[in-house]
């Protein structure tokens, strides 16, 4: 959305934290967890915290940044935390659908953040009791699910609800004292534990443990649930592991400074570049990226071919996320909110551009085109990532494949339609092994439409559970 802000590129999914740490400002260590994982939900943000009498939740719409100021981090005591920054990918953006969720559970209450997205939705709300029918996103269906009474501790109720969820989920929960953490049997979204002092961490990704201090301990496993308190970390398996870890997250969704499988993100992605240059040569004077996503792998191909590396293009950091449109002038002037190109380093130069993916392509072809104007003599696109053909259903809220510009043309194809003197994919095979995971150990869905957990078609659908309800979605007359 940097140079056109109609256009829906492959949105982050959600963040998720985990703290019990008595001692510990974990208000604040969640504040700054959430931080680190901003770039995977920009919707909205919330903690729930417990002093170990009663769980208190504070949530809103917008970055983390905005919805936390000191004096409410400083109102939030306790000694175990959980919290959410969200994109959302069931139900609308809106503040009813903002997570932490919270239901009263039993004698006390369970607070609720999912990263992933479920797809078989509909056949757990159909377990809600009839006053609990009203859930509109999957993350709501789960909290009710939970906290349902009939004499089980929250561990049981747990243990006995996980087999029956579908899809991917990294799950963080808390009732007034214990902190839980649980990921799907195919470990979709990356889930990691840390060692915090007295005290232990959970996260989406890596990067947030470094943020606060934490050292990583090891991932989650598929089908485990773990819980913590004062006895410590237990783990319990509710399901067979049977990982199937997404590959999207190594092309664009983790940031760089994460590790994944052992393999660090931004290592795998310089070496995407370097194979892209062998796969997709070009004869050029200068690689530059389109920053920030695409500067690793530009970085490899640059390695890799033997070509200069350049920044070509300058990103503004200081430009939020606006939901301000520019007006038509301003749009057929060619908006440059983020990105502007340098012109002394660009004009008369065969350029190769570095991006990590193509969604609609209406991105690439406004770049390209800016960079024309500036004075480029050739503009030769590489991505480094396949191209993108299928949906995905478990959580990254692409396009439909009608919208997926590469499932309806050919390579060739696209590069007419953006304008590109050349344009080259990384193959599937050469991203795999990068990564150093087996390929039957990925989920490569939106590349090659190998879903590895099969999709009910009536399950599908941002909005699924709203059309039930006949809830309108943020947006839409009430």
């Amino acid at each position: 959305m940097d140079l056109d802000p109609y256009e829906r590129p492959a949105q982050d999914e959600c963040g998720v934290f985990g703290v019990w740490a008595p001692g510990e400002e974990v208000s604040k260590l969640t504040y700054f967890g959430l931080y680190a994982l901003q770039h995977r939900g920009q919707e909205s943000a919330g903690i729930a915290l417990s002093d170990g009498e009663r769980i208190v939740v504070y949530k809103d719409m917008g970055l983390v940044s905005q919805v936390f100021d000191e004096s409410t981090l400083e109102s939030l005591k306790g000694h175990l935390a959980i919290g959410h920054c969200r994109y959302s990918t069931t139900g609308s953006p809106v503040w009813e659908n903002a997570q932490p969720t919270f239901y009263t559970a039993r004698d006390g209450g369970l607070a609720l953040g999912h990263n992933g997205n479920l797809i078989n939705t509909p056949e757990l709300a159909a377990m809600l009791p009839g006053d609990r029918l009203g859930a509109t996103t999957d993350t709501e269906v789960l909290t009710n699910l939970l906290a349902q009474g009939g004499g089980r501790t929250t561990e049981e109720a747990a243990l006995d609800l996980l087999p029956k969820v579908q899809g991917a989920f990294s799950l963080v929960f808390m009732d007034e004292n214990t902190l839980y953490a649980a990921r799907d049997p195919q470990g979709i979204r990356p889930f990691v534990l840390g060692r915090l002092g007295g005290g232990w961490a959970v996260a989406s990704e890596t990067a947030a443990l470094d943020i606060v201090g934490a050292t990583f301990v090891r991932e989650i496993e598929p089908g485990e649930m773990l819980t913590i308190d004062e006895r410590g970390v237990r783990s319990m398996r509710f399901a067979a592991a049977e990982p199937k870890g997404c590959l999207f997250e190594y092309v664009y969704l983790a940031r760089p400074d994460t590790t994944i499988a052992g393999r660090n993100v931004n290592s795998t992605r310089v070496e995407v570049g370097r194979r892209l240059a062998e796969e997709h040569p070009a004869e050029a004077d200068l690689v530059i990226p389109v920053p920030e996503s695409g500067t690793p792998a530009a970085v490899g191909y640059a390695r890799g071919s033997g070509i200069p590396f350049a920044q070509g293009l300058v990103k503004n950091s200081y430009v939020g996320r606006t939901f301000i449109q520019p007006s038509q002038t301003l749009r057929q002037l060619g908006i440059r909110l983020k990105l502007n190109p340098l012109r002394d380093v660009i004009e008369g130069k065969r350029l190769v551009v570095v991006d990590d993916s193509i969604v609609r392509g209406n991105t690439q072809r406004a770049l390209v085109r800016m960079l024309r104007e500036a004075g480029a003599a050739e503009v030769h696109v590489r991505i480094s990532s396949p191209p993108v053909m299928w949906p995905c259903y478990y959580g990254v809220d692409f396009a439909s494949k009608a919208e997926l510009i590469a499932g309806n043309l050919s390579t060739e194809e696209i590069r007419a339609s953006i304008g590109a003197d050349s344009l080259g994919f990384i193959g599937l095979d050469e991203l795999v092994a990068a990564t150093e995971v087996a390929k039957d150990r990925l989920c490569r869905a939106c590349f090659d439409g190998v879903y590895p957990i099969e999709v009910d078609e009536a399950s599908r659908g941002k909005y699924l559970l709203e059309k039930a309800c006949g809830t309108p979605k943020a947006g839409s007359p009430a």
